[in-house]
């Protein structure tokens, strides 16, 4: 009998993870989908342990951080991570940077553990699970039954994700596996689903799909089609940039898909009442208040940037609330063919689960994208400032017309929305990209001073 053969198929004892909190407490703030890179790892608990395989353990973990209180007093509660683990009892060679360490003591005491899903053994296993729906302890193997998923095929991680996890199997499938866990149902999966029996074909299906229901109901992840020959909205126009190519066609195409999915959003889901906008721009001044905490660049700019807001409170109420992507940019949408899809539907993954499933107006998607291409046109120098008018115009030009409505006449709003974006993104790149900071920073200055 192996050293392993503690661990039953059901569930493992969550004592014997104990020894792991140290490995643990190492590893997670060095990847790069941990969110609390800016605050220390004060805790660490287990809150369930499942095995998937011989070999492989389910862990959802619970980081707790101190630091610096939240504006009001408030101390961050911390975060739940999901992940898979490998545990053999010799290391190879073959992990390379898939290693965490060996544990010294307790009931895994000796075992090397590594990170699963960057084992191509352990990540055909996991495919095999989600092919055949059942249970394992408290996790749910799901999927549409008029969708079968072939074996055998060939796992690759996508080294490009931020938030989470991403395994194509053999260019026809892409399982992302989420990182940061909260109740309820992810809205990467809820949101598709609904689109899918909408006939909405800018999104692709979900085809299987991972949840939990301990210690709490939560989706753990989504097997969806892979669009092998597209290409990202990012890379397509920073290649137009390299080529000095106009993108205000492609630009105005984006512009029609959008509105075409946010017409399918707004029949798969609750309507509600044209935007409360002095409540919305009380959450962006809060929003905006604690983001100058934490980033001093931002103080010099907050009172230009409040008017921003001040002014969304007593501007037309424009669209009703509704369903939105909640963090459209150009890294969320594919071109394939003649035809842009919209992917990753998670929304801002550093806002509570509640908040990106509940109606938004829509201008918040349209600012996010414009946004992304004011960043696109910082990538290279000079800065293109008019090619990012261009396609900023052209694409509002495409959604108004498909939608109905018209962005570009809905200044205030826009405005708004806009500085929030910008507000969010110097919060981000503080964080966790700080060469990156001029970019949004920029667009604070032009936002604050001039009102565009």
């Amino acid at each position: 009998m192996t050293k392993t053969a503690f661990l039953r198929p059901r569930s493992a004892p969550a004592e014997s993870m104990e020894s792991l909190a140290g490995l643990l407490r190492e590893w997670l703030p060095l990847q790069r989908w941990f969110a609390g890179k800016d605050r220390p790892v004060t805790d660490l608990g287990v809150l369930s342990t499942t095995e998937l395989f011989p070999g492989c353990l389910h862990v959802l973990v619970h980081a707790a951080h101190g630091g610096v209180p939240a504006p009001g007093g408030a101390t961050p509660a911390g975060d739940c991570y999901q992940l898979l683990l490998g545990v053999r009892e010799r290391p190879s060679p073959r992990l390379g940077k898939a290693l965490i360490g060996t544990v010294r003591d307790g009931l895994l005491a000796g075992l090397t553990v590594h990170d699963a899903l960057q084992d191509p053994r352990a990540a055909q296993l996991l495919l095999e699970r989600l092919r055949r729906p059942g249970t394992a302890g408290p996790l749910h193997f799901e999927g549409d039954p008029a969708q079968g998923v072939p074996s055998g095929l060939v796992p690759r991680l996508l080294n490009a994700e931020q938030s989470n996890s991403s395994l194509v199997y053999g260019d026809e499938y892409i399982l992302k596996v989420f990182r940061r866990i909260q109740p309820g149902v992810n809205p990467d999966l809820e949101v598709p689903g609904a689109l899918a029996r909408q006939g909405c074909h800018r999104v692709p299906a979900p085809v299987a799909w991972l949840r939990t229901t301990h210690p709490f109901k939560a989706t753990l992840g989504v097997l969806q089609p892979y669009l092998r020959d597209a290409a990202d909205g990012w890379t397509l126009a920073l290649d137009a940039l390299a080529s000095g190519d106009d993108f205000t066609a492609q630009a105005h195409a984006l512009g029609r898909a959008t509105a075409d999915v946010h017409l399918a959003l707004s029949s798969a889901f609750p309507v509600g009442a044209p935007g409360e906008n002095g409540r919305t721009a009380a959450a962006m001044t809060e929003r905006l208040t604690a983001a100058a905490h934490a980033v001093p660049a931002l103080q010099p700019y907050v009172p230009g940037l409040r008017s921003a807001f001040a002014a969304l409170a007593t501007c037309d109420a424009g669209p009703p609330a509704q369903r939105i992507h909640g963090d459209l940019h150009l890294g969320q949408v594919l071109r394939a063919g003649r035809e842009w899809f919209v992917i990753d539907f998670e929304g801002e993954p550093s806002r509570p689960l509640s908040e990106r499933r509940s109606a938004h107006s829509p201008v918040r998607d349209i600012a996010g994208m414009l946004r992304s291409f004011d960043y696109a046109a910082r990538q290279r120098r000079p800065w293109r400032p008019e090619w990012a008018r261009r396609c900023r115009e052209a694409y509002c030009a495409g959604y108004a017309a498909r939608a109905g409505w018209d962005p570009r006449k809905k200044h205030g709003l826009l405005r708004a929305y806009e500085t929030d974006r910008a507000v969010y993104e110097v919060l981000y790149e503080a964080r966790h990209r700080p060469d990156w900071l001029p970019v949004p920073m920029a667009a604070i200055e032009r936002l604050a001073v001039r009102g565009d």
